[in-house]
């Protein structure tokens, strides 16, 4: 039975679990706290949370969500919890990674709307462009044939007007 205190640790943990998109779990020892404390800096703008948690107390939050990458949480354990966008964390835990240097602090996994992604799964994830790039992408590919259409009319109206106009001014040199 938990006291009160993992009680309130459990509840926290379902709240910020029920509210997530996905998570990458990393393992952290040998980070600093001010590296940690880096990390999730970093990782706010694209709302996100790093949290460091016990596996046993994680799981019971976690309930049928955790089942799928159960086999991850062994050892020290934390978690990128990503709220909205899913690509924006991943290359921020992943550039910190690259940035920190230590071999032994190493990206284990997650779960990204019930689906379990393995190490190198998050890797490619992050290698895809930001969300906002992506509906620019789109919305650019939905405009370009209307706008090619109304280049083309526009050349078909400008050509008749020069025509008409040179037309014109023959007839108005042979009169002339």
């Amino acid at each position: 039975m938990p006291n009160k205190k993992k009680e309130l640790v459990i509840s926290e943990l379902k709240e910020i679990v029920d509210q997530s998109k996905g998570a990458i779990i990393t393992e952290y020892r040998g980070l600093t706290v001010a590296e940690i404390t880096t990390l999730r800096r970093k990782l706010r703008p694209s709302n996100a949370e790093y949290h460091v948690v016990k596996n046993t107390l994680f799981k019971l939050a976690a309930g049928d969500k955790s089942s799928s990458v159960d086999d991850l949480l062994s050892g020290p354990t934390a978690i990128v919890f990503m709220k909205d966008d899913l690509v924006a964390p991943a290359k921020v835990v992943l550039d910190f990674l690259r940035e920190v240097k230590k071999p032994e602090i190493k990206l284990k996994g997650g779960w990204i709307e019930g689906k379990r992604y393995n190490s190198e799964q998050i890797t490619a994830l992050s290698k895809l462009p930001a969300k906002e790039v992506l509906v620019a992408q789109l919305i650019g590919s939905l405009n370009a044939p209307a706008s090619n259409l109304v280049g083309t009319l526009n050349n078909i109206i400008g050509d008749f007007v020069r025509t008409v106009q040179a037309i014109a001014d023959q007839k108005a040199e042979a009169a002339g």
